[in-house]
């Protein structure tokens, strides 16, 4: 995937960021060398906090931390293990880390088009002074709108299936975020 990835960064202005298997500063710093943005870390902050934490320290505003959750619970290891932690518990640990961002996905509905689950995003959000961003299963504007309007201060959305499927436009969705910010 490394030569995709790089194809990627040399073929766009766009920031990029990237999560999987970066459990090393050796690594998470050769990404940032070859022009990814930021990087995201996900099961490494339950199964390595302590690295995590110091990839913030090194790399200030480069670290993502991504809270992939079921049922609200912390699920690892692509998602096949669920842990005890929960999305708020983890979140809040690395409140003082330097974490960026925190993206915040509801494996049950990523890739669902079904929509994202709003109201766990809104109660992380408020949990944290970490931005949130919203990831798994954002589909429509109303649900982009919603996300951007929530007194708690979603960051941001992700979106994936419902632009690859057409059932929603790219050049539509970021007018409605600018109209509405």
């Amino acid at each position: 995937n490394a030569g995709a990835v790089k194809s990627i960064i040399a073929a766009t202005t766009v920031p990029i960021q990237l999560g999987g298997g970066i459990r090393t500063l050796a690594t998470a710093e050769a990404w940032l060398e070859a022009g990814v943005s930021r990087i995201i870390l996900g099961s490494v902050a339950v199964k390595d906090p302590a690295f995590v934490r110091e990839a913030c320290r090194y790399f200030p505003g480069k670290v993502v931390l991504g809270i992939d959750a079921k049922n609200g619970f912390v699920a690892t290891d692509g998602w096949a293990q669920v842990s005890d932690i929960s999305a708020g518990d983890l979140a809040r640990r690395f409140e003082d880390a330097g974490a960026a961002a925190l993206i915040f996905t509801d494996i049950d509905r990523d890739g669902m088009l079904g929509g994202a689950n709003v109201q766990a995003t809104r109660a992380l959000a408020a949990q944290v002074k970490i931005p949130v961003i919203a990831s798994g299963g954002v589909c429509t504007i109303s649900e982009i709108e919603h996300l951007q309007a929530a007194p708690e201060g979603i960051a941001g959305a992700i979106l994936g299936r419902a632009l690859y499927e057409g059932q929603l436009d790219a050049r539509v969705a970021l007018k409605a975020i600018s109209e509405g910010a």
